[in-house]
């Protein structure tokens, strides 16, 4: 597999060289040169889920890698379920929060890490990553206790939800957590910095376990097969899929698939009041504006850093960006979406209750459509107990940590400030 730096096309690296780089030239994104089409896609459907997905990856990834490999890989990270519900008339929901972290982020997380473990060997990797939520826990648990990598995880002081924060702050040992004094897209911007400077990318072996990891989308493609073939084994047609979008890895993985031949007549980016993308969309103008904390934290992102991707997907398979409808919806209207969902029936935390507005306010009444759930409602338990007045019991793997010690060290937005702890906690 060859992939280029999309701000640098003469950077050619193979998938190990990806994985292992993270990020390409100047924060360049890695993006195939050639993006693999399945063959009797049907027949593929009707496997299951962990045998599909060994030939969706080893589309990707045999030729350089082997099969056997790509099997193995596979058979170790993809070890849970994810059921599509029906969640309301003409709603599917697609329950990604079945892992050990109860998050979407399992499924990239646990791929990449069983990535690195393979094609790293002996050497040692230290990893920079930054969490709107979710992306934090599911990396540190796919790592913790591996031999020879080190995780640094830096999140927004204050801005993810209490048990998110336990999830991942409270393991100690080879996983490191920044809290860091401002917003997300801080987080992510000292990240991107730190790729930059060439003391830490080389001298501490740096990599990235955000989306921005090429490893990440190819796991992530996954569910987008499992989903359409639970939907279609009671109903005809193509379903339309909305994404609950922060940092648009999620939309990018379900792009991916549908370029590799998977039916889907439609995706809708659902975004919170961070809306750059719809309103992109919308009127063609790239306008970020400053980051508004929402009670959907894990989408509280301005200036996406997958987009460039989404972007280059549509112009490989010649499609327009007109095809992707973008909506962003408002506080006040996620939580009516929260408590819709709930008198239909269906227990939702305010990521999913975005999708499934969005789906709602787009489809036609012929249409159907599935919205992907990327979180278990328990991880907002406070947001949802207020907006549906009820009690929430934690699943075991939250009620473990809440009594647990935050062991995060607390810094400003500041690159050498950074730059100083990063080498206090990871130089040899």
């Amino acid at each position: 597999m060859e992939l280029y730096n999309l701000k640098h096309p003469s950077q050619v690296v193979s998938f190990t060289q990806a994985v292992k780089l993270g990020l390409g030239k100047d924060r360049g994104l890695f993006f195939p040169k050639v993006i693999p089409e399945l063959q009797d896609v049907d027949s593929l459907l009707a496997l299951p889920f962990v045998e599909r997905s060994k030939k969706v990856i080893g589309a990707w990834l045999a030729s350089e890698l082997g099969q056997d490999t790509v099997d193995r890989l596979v058979e170790r990270a993809f070890n849970f379920e994810l059921p599509l519900v029906k969640a309301d008339t003409n709603l599917y929901s697609l329950e990604l929060f079945h892992g050990p972290t109860l998050a979407f982020k399992d499924f990239g997380a646990r791929f990449m890490a069983q990535c690195l473990n393979e094609l790293a060997k002996s050497e040692k990797i230290n990893i920079l990553t930054a969490t709107s939520g979710d992306t934090g826990a599911a990396v540190a648990d796919a790592f913790y206790g591996l031999d020879n990598i080190n995780v640094v995880v830096l999140y927004p002081k204050g801005k993810i939800s209490v048990l998110q924060e336990k999830m991942f702050t409270t393991l100690g040992d080879n996983i490191h957590t920044v809290a860091v004094e401002s917003d997300f897209d801080a987080c992510q911007s000292l990240v991107k910095q730190s790729f930059e400077d060439l003391d830490i990318r080389d001298g501490l072996h740096l990599n990235s376990a955000n989306s921005i990891n090429i490893s990440r989308l190819l796991a992530q493609i996954c569910y987008y097969f499992e989903a359409v073939a639970q939907f279609k084994q009671h109903n005809e047609g193509e379903p339309v899929i909305a994404v609950p979008s922060g940092n648009f890895g999620n939309l990018t993985a379900g792009l991916f698939a549908k370029a590799m031949g998977l039916p889907v007549k439609r995706f809708v980016a659902a975004t919170n009041s961070n809306d750059t993308v719809p309103r992109y969309l919308d009127s063609g103008d790239w306008q970020p504006e400053v980051t508004v904390a929402t009670m959907s934290n894990a989408m509280d992102v301005a200036e996406p850093s997958n987009w460039p991707r989404v972007e280059a997907i549509v112009e490989a398979m010649d499609w327009s960006l007109a095809d992707i409808i973008g909506l962003g919806v408002s506080e006040a209207d996620t939580a009516e979406s929260v408590k819709a969902l709930n008198s239909a029936g269906y227990l939702s935390e305010p990521h999913a209750a975005i999708a499934a507005l969005a789906l709602k306010q787009t489809m036609s009444a012929d249409e159907k459509g599935i919205f992907l759930a990327t979180a278990h409602p328990a991880k907002f338990n406070e947001v949802v107990e207020d907006i549906l007045n009820i009690d929430l019991a934690l699943p075991e793997p939250l009620a473990q940590v809440v009594p647990k010690k935050i062991l995060s060290a607390e810094l400003p937005a500041d690159f050498g400030l950074l730059k100083q702890h990063l080498f206090k906690v990871l130089a040899d």
